[in-house]
């Protein structure tokens, strides 16, 4: 292929902060702690860093969700900056790594730090979330109005009926969806970091009470408080990093309705357009990944993106993570070895981006997929969604 802005770009440095259940600590404070771990990571100082992105910065939202702004970052790294970007949308949450690859292949920037931090489980604390979307906190406006009256009050309701649509129609049983939360909860038990680690059982799965049918609580992600990071360096500079990740393609278009009720089929969400997108930009096929990170928000998300890119075919998803073998650490895809967000916790993506990475610097311990050289991550689902191919 010509030549690509992604070969232009290397994630050099990687950090993560604590991540937890109600740590009880600022954005900011875990943001700084994040950042400090990737900047050192990457061999560089602060006085390196010029560039600074985050995915979504500030802007109305539930409580917990955005993290801080590039600017309170700024200030508290006392960084010199000739580039900076807060992505409020695009292709979900690896916005800021495509963009911050953007900006060392044409010169803005040679190091950019690039974080997503969220203190969620800290802001819903106790009780319940009230509210999924802060831009209508006051009153129900835009697509919400179409939702909220009837009951739809978040995502795991409107989703929910994409879901059910898929199992009609294609057949497919919950029996067989649910061996994705028992495989990741086993990746979890090896993941010191991962906030669920108990052991669970298919059986476990079944008794879950529902959420909204035919979502189970086993389905739905773990809010979590935590932050990740990365330094985004120009390539020519990788050979003095001890560690370089290589950004092989992205995945960022968008042709379908980004709307949760606009779907006419439960394939055509944002998966399908990035998944596609993804696979023109590069000569590697599915066949050639070791391993994928792939957003799990809910279960059939997981499923969407298996079927999007190319390792299923659509309906197949389900027969294919039944039972675990197809996804266990020997298998034939080796799937969200952290224990996702279904058990390690909600990072938006994020914590699927660090453990790609991990993987193909071989530091994911007794979750190491040997010999790992491909990796694929995918944020999102739904509307918006993204994803990145990355190796050594």
């Amino acid at each position: 292929m010509t030549t690509k802005f992604e070969h232009a770009a290397a994630i050099t440095g990687l950090g993560r902060s604590d991540i937890g259940r109600r740590l009880g600590r600022s954005g900011l404070d875990l943001t700084v702690q994040a950042a400090r771990t990737a900047v050192a990571d990457a061999g560089l100082t602060m006085t390196d860093i010029d560039g600074l992105v985050a995915w979504p910065g500030e802007y109305p939202a539930a409580p917990g969700f955005n993290g801080p702004s590039p600017w309170r970052v700024k200030g508290a790294l006392d960084l010199d900056l000739k580039w900076h970007l807060a992505c409020q949308e695009g292709p979900a949450q690896f916005t800021p790594v495509m963009a911050a690859a953007m900006a060392v292949a044409t010169g803005l920037a040679r190091h950019v730090l690039v974080y997503r931090t969220t203190e969620e489980a800290t802001a819903q604390g106790t009780g319940r979330r009230l509210r999924t979307d802060g831009a209508d906190a006051g009153g129900v406006t835009g697509y919400l109005q179409w939702h909220r009256p009837f009951g739809a009050l978040s995502a795991a309701n409107w989703l929910a009926l994409n879901y059910q649509r898929y199992l009609h129609e294609t057949g497919a049983r919950r029996e067989q969806v649910g061996w994705l939360s028992v495989s990741q909860r086993r990746y979890a038990a090896d993941n010191p970091v991962a906030i669920l680690r108990d052991p669970l059982t298919i059986e476990d799965y079944l008794a879950a009470r529902m959420i909204s049918e035919p979502f189970c609580l086993l389905d739905c992600d773990l809010p979590a408080d935590g932050s990740v990071a990365l330094v985004v360096s120009a390539a020519e500079t990788a050979a003095d990093a001890p560690k370089a990740v290589r950004i092989e393609a992205i995945g960022s278009a968008m042709s379908n309705h980004p709307a949760w009720d606009q779907w006419r089929h439960p394939h055509q969400m944002a998966a399908q357009d990035a998944a596609r997108h993804l696979w023109s930009r590069t000569d590697l096929r599915p066949a050639d990944v070791d391993t994928a990170q792939l957003y799990d928000g809910f279960t059939f998300l997981t499923l969407m993106w298996l079927e999007s890119l190319g390792f299923c075919e659509y309906g197949e998803a389900p027969s294919f993570v039944e039972g675990g073998e197809n996804i266990a650490l020997d298998g034939e895809l080796p799937l969200n070895t952290s224990g996702g967000q279904l058990s390690a916790g909600r990072l938006h993506g994020w914590g699927h981006l660090y453990e790609a990475c991990a993987q193909l610097r071989g530091e994911a311990g007794a979750r190491q997929v040997a010999g790992a050289e491909v990796a694929l991550a995918a944020a999102g689902g739904g509307p918006h969604g993204g994803c990145l191919l990355l190796t050594t």
